[in-house]
């Protein structure tokens, strides 16, 4: 099948990609010529495991291409996926610009019927509203052809994409087309051949899923963290508790580890998105604008366990820190608890010196860029020397069995502040260290 992928971002390479991976013509295109020139050269703008290697093996065998042009790449497309970016507005609602301008793009160059696919994250009704574009420029343009407009949000989390898209939960398709439905069933029947993971709906409840989804395991993270901090007032440890509640199998263990908030590119924009669309329509969502609120706030939490320990002035310390990503396995620092962190450290007058495996030129480049008062290391023990303590922001693999005795000869003093609580089963207040965790009060806080 011939296919074309607009917006060679995460979520349309992804896509585009691994639909070339099973055998279909696939043209991405991106409004942005360096990154399509890029691409072409085998340069990829993000990362992602295991992403440049099916690139390469599929621009090779020609099943994948990349253009900056719409109209060459839908003009034999059977279907057009929508994947540009819906960024986040200053009301904290979706910024739809580059959806209706692709829609638009799109009105003014179809030469034939054509299956629309929204992948992009966006608000209830945006389906209508790209349908209407469409519509609007082929009445310009006095043609007529069908076009279907679906909704297939996309579940891919960074870090693992390859692998959700090539083995996904479920492929959750929002259509009233029953020709619309049966193509996209005819793409998406290589995903999922031992199992029927294929969920049909109307195509507001399918807008509306993904959003749900994003809130619910953000709401998950919020009231782990919320329960943590309650711990560390009562004395109790939230390591256990998330033990205790994850042996539910209503519960579960999935994302009820406590930590320094989520970041990313979606949960954020989502559960803001969620909460402006119930705000227009006159709801007030008040557990969503909490869920927001704590995760907000939590980003702050090592910070102020720092500046408890160090005090408000810390001219002349200086921080080690582990990560700079807001997960592992990605280069992706939006919204990173870790720019909070080191903003709030770095205002107070602290040296940081950082260590992340893919995040470093993210945060040189963009995201803490100009902050004289960091370094970056080339490795992660080389944060260590003449720091004050250390602090761990990404649990990145190379972190999470770290040699104790190396760090606690290099740092002035032993300390470690774990924001993604990965080292409390390493008895690391025996071995001498002033250990400082979510969720728990360590020894050091109870005097």
């Amino acid at each position: 099948m011939r296919i074309a992928v607009i917006g060679a971002g995460y979520v349309g390479l992804v896509s585009g990609t691994c639909f070339a991976e099973m055998g279909n013509t696939v043209t991405c295109v991106d409004a942005d010529v360096s990154k399509i020139k890029k691409l072409n050269q085998g340069i990829l703008p993000i990362f992602e495991p295991g992403l440049a290697a099916l690139v390469q093996k599929n621009s090779t065998q020609q099943t994948l291409f990349f253009m900056d042009d719409i109209a060459s790449a839908i003009k034999n497309a059977a279907i057009v996926f929508i994947a540009v970016g819906t960024p986040m507005a200053k009301d904290g609602a979706a910024d739809l610009q580059y959806v209706d301008a692709v829609a638009e793009a799109i009105g003014k160059t179809m030469q034939h019927d054509l299956v629309v696919v929204n992948k992009s994250t966006v608000p209830v009704g945006t389906a209508d509203r790209v349908q209407a574009i469409i519509k609007e420029e082929l009445q310009l343009r006095k043609v007529a052809f069908d076009i279907a407009v679906v909704s297939n949000p996309e579940f891919l989390k960074e870090g693992a994409a390859i692998n959700d898209f090539m083995k996904p939960d479920r492929i959750v398709i929002g259509t009233d087309s029953p020709k619309a439905l049966e193509l996209l069933k005819q793409l998406y029947s290589p995903f999922f051949r031992t199992h029927d993971r294929f969920i049909t709906m109307d195509v507001r409840s399918a807008e509306m899923t993904k959003y749900a989804a994003n809130t619910m395991l953000a709401t998950k993270i919020s009231f782990m963290n919320e329960i943590a901090n309650i711990c560390e007032k009562v004395g109790a440890d939230a390591n256990q508790v998330r033990i205790g509640i994850g042996s539910d199998s209503r519960i579960g263990y999935h994302f009820i580890y406590p930590g320094t908030g989520y970041g990313g590119s979606c949960f954020p924009k989502d559960v803001n998105a969620l909460w402006n669309i119930a705000k227009e329509h006159d709801y007030d969502a008040q557990l969503i604008a909490a869920v927001e609120k704590v995760n907000t706030e939590q980003k702050g939490v090592i910070a102020k366990k720092i500046v408890k320990r160090f005090g408000e002035d810390l001219t002349g310390f200086t921080f080690g820190v582990w990560g700079l990503a807001f997960k592992p396995g990605t280069d992706d620092m939006r919204e990173a608890p870790a720019i909070t962190v080191i903003k709030e450290l770095v205002k107070r007058g602290a040296h940081i010196k950082a260590y992340d495996p893919k995040a470093m030129q993210e945060a040189e480049t963009l995201y803490l860029k100009g902050i004289q008062q960091i370094e970056y290391a080339t490795s992660k023990y080389g944060v260590l020397k003449d720091a004050n303590a250390l602090i761990l922001l990404t649990e990145w693999k190379e972190f999470r069995s770290p040699d104790f005795q190396e760090i606690k000869a290099q740092l002035k003093s032993p300390v470690i502040f774990d924001g993604r609580n990965q080292y409390n089963a390493f008895g690391l207040e025996e071995k001498g260290f002033e250990y400082y965790q979510i969720g728990k009060t360590s020894t050091n806080e109870r005097r």
